[in-house]
């Protein structure tokens, strides 16, 4: 299961990082919910692929670096993937700080295939804690 959750995640980030709108909602479960770094909550393949065809088309999107640093199962047909995201901003050879996330997947089993219910993408400012986003960044600098 852990490998089959972890390809899931893995095509998300892909179609992300290739800017591909429908890669990203084809991964999706038909009522499969995405909520943004910014907090925008998109429900369903034709919303999110709505939202995200615009963004692609007009924005120049940073790539995500990402680790997975746990797949639990939530029984046989279901399972949680916790990341850790830097992204690179376009003409910039070094992970952006301010844009760290944690990442949050919830992956199901469906008619034999896995599917994404939820995909949070959280920032990860540590107010006040500046080493952690400096721990955070060297973790994610070391997948360069």
């Amino acid at each position: 299961m852990n490998t089959e959750v972890q390809n899931l995640y893995n095509k998300l980030i892909d179609a992300w990082n290739r800017r591909d709108a429908q890669g990203m909602s084809d991964q999706f479960a038909e009522q499969g919910v995405q909520i943004g770094f910014d907090g925008s909550k998109l429900i369903g393949k034709e919303e999110i692929l709505a939202h995200l065809t615009p963004i692609f088309e007009n924005h120049p999107t940073a790539p995500f670096i990402t680790k997975v640093k746990e797949i639990r199962s939530l029984g046989k047909d279901a399972a949680i993937v916790y990341a850790i995201a830097g992204m690179i901003p376009p003409g910039k050879s070094d992970i952006e700080p301010a844009v760290n996330a944690h990442q949050t997947l919830v992956a199901v089993k469906k008619n034999n295939g896995w599917q994404v219910e939820l995909f949070q993408n959280t920032p990860a400012q540590f107010h006040g804690r500046p080493e952690l986003v400096e721990e955070m960044t060297e973790e994610l600098r070391q997948l360069l």
